[in-house]
């Protein structure tokens, strides 16, 4: 089968493969969409920072080259000896979080902060951009008739934003605000809306991604027009109760904390590239908070059923379809040129 692989750094293959098999446990899945997530590109462009190169993972046992692609949904095709949870032609999205179950934080369940912590499609395994995957059965969840498979590609990065929401603050009726609307940030912005915020201030360079956050109701700020952080003083007399930080920009941290009113508090939602220096005066002076999440727990069915109800629509996030073949050209590098997409799904055809 084909399958994308990644070797290095700005060295990524389209290889022929041997198809997966459902050994026991596990479930062989006919990929349906893939989505391009940042941390993949992230790995494109700077990696590696979740795959591993020099040993294995401690809990795959691969390294590079692996399969890449996490953000994906298919169908069942085969079930492996002891599968119970799914059946062969259910469709179904995947949580790829692999977690060892005896660190601390996984036998408090949260297995996203499980000291050997990694991804399927980043750390082995597997991955979504290929035509088939074998995938463990706890990762997976059935898709309700009502929720499409684009959807379910959208699922996993979903749950990303809806977990950032979930770990701050935020309560009903806050003001908020998101800086960066790529995809993660959207979703962050569908995830508040979801959550009962009242005002939701979106913080983005791009016009098109501006728009598309104002069509999901947030209002949108252009940051070239002006101090972002004095318009949202402005706008909510004296700051924001959450900022959430989705872009990986150093200068943007701190505007992030600036933006926030009293006791207010930024959640960093975004994966850093390079460090970024803040200075600690801007927490104290106001008694504010800055904390963060990794991935995300136990809110994939929550994600699903705000699906099922008209939440993270595809037709208003997805901005590019491709094939497995296009997308070296047409994903990673396109999405480099092309700054402005919010989502590209890949198709294994």
């Amino acid at each position: 089968m084909k399958a994308l692989r990644w070797y290095n750094q700005k060295d990524l293959r389209l290889d022929i493969i041997e198809e997966p098999v459902a050994k026991p446990g596990h479930v062989k899945l006919k990929i349906a969409w893939c989505g391009l997530c940042g941390s993949d590109l992230h790995e494109y462009t700077a990696g590696p920072i979740f795959i591993p190169t020099e040993t294995a993972h401690p809990l795959t046992g691969d390294k590079a080259p692996i399969v890449m692609g996490h953000e994906f949904s298919g169908q069942v095709v085969e079930v492996g000896e002891g599968v119970t949870k799914v059946k062969v032609g259910d469709r179904v999205a995947v949580e790829p979080i692999y977690s060892c179950g005896q660190c601390a934080a996984c036998k408090v369940g949260k297995y996203n902060l499980c000291e050997k912590m990694g991804f399927y499609g980043l750390a082995g395994g597997g991955g979504g951009f290929a035509e088939y995957a074998a995938v463990p059965e706890h990762m997976l969840h059935v898709l309700p008739d009502g929720v499409s498979d684009e959807q379910g590609a959208l699922v996993e990065p979903a749950a990303v934003a809806l977990h950032a929401v979930k770990q701050s603050k935020f309560q009903v009726g806050d003001k908020v605000a998101v800086f960066g609307t790529g995809p993660i940030g959207l979703l962050v912005v569908e995830a508040l809306k979801a959550a009962g915020a009242t005002d939701i201030y979106a913080v983005e360079l791009s016009a098109e991604r501006r728009a598309k956050a104002a069509e999901l109701g947030a209002i949108a700020i252009d940051p070239a027009k002006g101090d972002v952080v004095e318009q949202i003083q402005n706008l909510t007399d004296g700051g924001v109760d959450v900022a959430y930080e989705v872009t990986g920009v150093p200068v943007v941290l701190t505007q992030c904390i600036a933006s926030t009113k009293f006791n207010g508090e930024t959640m960093i939602v975004s994966i850093f590239e390079k460090e970024a220096s803040i200075h600690p005066q801007s927490l104290v002076l106001k008694e504010r908070t800055m904390t963060g999440i990794i991935g995300y727990r136990d809110v994939f069915p929550a994600v699903i059923s705000l699906m099922a109800r008209g939440y993270f629509p595809a037709d208003k996030l997805v901005t590019k379809r491709i094939k497995l073949d296009d997308v070296m050209e047409e994903g990673f590098e396109g999405l480099l040129r092309e700054r402005n997409h919010i989502k590209i799904l890949v198709k294994a055809e």
